[in-house]
């Protein structure tokens, strides 16, 4: 525990000095390599210039790409400190920073190599100030194994930074959210990362090999040409299995990128249509399971919707299976077809369902796409819905919107009937006649029944009175009455028109009643 306190509290230092030991192997190996091949070569003039030259470079250069790597982190650790302390950190500064967490490695591997690159023609210049000439085999060596060296730091180099990075850093600069597809920070793919590892791990190794053996022959005919065959058959067949293990890893994680970016937009059809026996092939059966399982649900989700409203079956899921209800300021309408029944007996039922479908199909679309509104329930020949659910204490904004809907929407309806009616004429069909009632008030609405059979619905004397109102409109000859509840709540929208006051069954006195002009606005 307290190695891993120290880690995450001196973070971005930990990975500021983590290339140091990248840097101490390439440069092991580089010395090595000059102490036991090339420093035979030289001359004693020449030796004193070399050692002389890789001294001065090394009090130079090292400081100055020190300097210049520090600075690449200091962004870095300003920000982390800020988010680890919980303290306000601007917003330019923590993006920049992790922009810079993700782009550290290349960084770091573009300081590496110029400070690799820039040895090679310094140390090559300083042997070119002695007396004596300079062996051809120093011209080649010298370049090659800085070049070897330089591979090496800067591969490992680039993989601990990176692991550090993503170890200690992300849990901090992406806690709210990812660090993928960040803009301005580039990722090494996984073919690309095996290409580095190859490189670290087979060429520089064989390569540095072929070089020893090389070493020592003085003209083009001393070449052992069966180690150089040796040696580019290692590499190239490294680089070949490195490339055939990129493709064995990338192309089942691409395909499964490619089918989860199609289960984001929606689209569940999707598969992954790979058959492995790694351990990618439990992984790609439990996607694929996982997608059936969706597109099962959603299914269900659908078909659930079509019983009981998309906007219903949301509200369910949502809540907590069981019994229980809330109190709620709804407003309920109420819509019958009016003479149904008689037409009904004169009509088979394989011409009245037909019709009742057409009629009922319109008015959903005019209540629950149009208005917002819920149609509840279908009652034979009409139906309940409920608008303003979902709210249990309401505004008298959203009191006054639920109400306006619902009359914008039984205004709607009446002017779909019409259309529905011309229709009908032109197959032979009588008009059809409907009444609607509304009414605004506080109601039960949740999930009521027994334990073995739910329903979503609304009870209450708000729904009690939306019903009677709904059957006034035969009595008055009106096809939309609105109680006074509903009328407070219009404001100058509509042209409201009052009429006598009823009386209905269960109230203890007459109700006031209202009608609209399908034309006010």
């Amino acid at each position: 525990m307290m190695s891993d306190r120290f880690g995450v509290r001196h973070a971005p230092a930990i990975v500021a000095i983590a290339p140091l030991g990248a840097t101490v192997l390439g440069s092991l190996f580089n010395i090595w390599y000059n102490v036991s091949q090339i420093d035979p070569l030289l001359t004693d003039e020449q030796r004193e210039l070399f050692s002389r030259a890789i001294m001065s470079y090394n009090a130079i250069a090292y400081p100055i790409l020190m300097v210049v790597w520090l600075g690449a982190v200091w962004p870095i650790q300003r920000a982390f400190v800020l988010l680890r302390a919980g303290e306000p950190v601007s917003d330019d500064l923590v993006s920049r920073a992790r922009i810079r967490s993700i782009n550290l490695p290349w960084f770091l591997g573009a300081i590496l190599g110029l400070g690799w690159l820039l040895s090679a023609p310094a140390l090559i210049g300083a042997l070119r100030e002695s007396s004596d000439q300079v062996d051809s085999r120093v011209l080649f060596h010298l370049p090659a194994s800085i070049g070897i060296a330089a591979m090496i730091t800067i591969t490992h180099g680039f993989f601990i930074v990176e692991l550090l990075a993503e170890r200690l850093l992300f849990p901090f600069m992406f806690a709210d959210r990812s660090p993928a597809n960040v803009p301005g920070a580039i990722s090494l793919p996984l073919n690309r990362r095996n290409l580095l590892s190859a490189i670290a791990v087979c060429v520089c190794p064989i390569l540095s090999l072929v070089l020893l053996g090389l070493v020592h022959a003085e003209s083009f005919d001393e070449f052992n040409w069966f180690m150089i065959y040796v040696g580019v058959i290692g590499i190239l067949l490294g680089m070949f299995c490195s490339w055939m293990t990129s493709n064995h890893v990338v192309v089942p994680v691409n395909a499964l990128k490619g089918a989860a970016g199609q289960v984001a937009a929606g689209h569940l059809d999707a598969k992954v249509e790979l058959r492995r026996a790694d351990e990618f092939g439990p992984l790609i059966d439990e996607f694929n399971r996982m997608i059936d399982e969706m597109r099962a649900k959603r299914e269900l989700r659908q078909r659930f919707g079509l019983h009981v409203g998309r906007q219903t079956a949301e509200l369910i899921l949502a809540q907590d299976p069981g019994l229980g209800g809330s109190e709620q300021c709804i407003t309920v309408m109420f819509c019958d077809i009016r003479n149904f029944t008689a037409r009904c007996a004169h009509t088979p039922a394989s011409g009245i369902v037909p019709l009742l479908n057409r009629f009922l199909t319109m008015m959903v679309e005019v209540v629950e796409d149009r208005h917002g509104g819920n149609v509840n329930k279908f009652l034979g020949d009409g139906f309940m819905a409920l608008f303003g659910i979902g709210t249990e204490s309401p505004s008298n904004d959203d009191q006054q919107t639920s109400a306006r809907a619902a009359v914008r929407a039984s205004l709607d309806m009446m002017q779909r009937l019409q259309e529905l009616n011309a229709e009908l004429a032109g197959d032979g069909i009588p008009d059809l006649g409907i009444g609607i009632g509304l009414h605004h008030g506080t109601a039960i609405v949740g999930s009521l029944g027994s334990q073995d059979r739910l329903e979503y619905t609304a009870i209450g004397d708000t729904v009690n009175v939306a019903s009677r109102i709904e059957g006034l409109t035969k009595v008055l000859e009106t096809p939309l009455l609105v109680t006074r509840q509903v009328s407070d709540r219009l404001g100058d929208e509509f042209a409201v028109r009052a009429l006598e006051p009823q009386q209905v069954k269960g109230q203890p006195k007459p109700l006031e009643v209202f009608t609209i002009a399908e034309d006010g606005n």
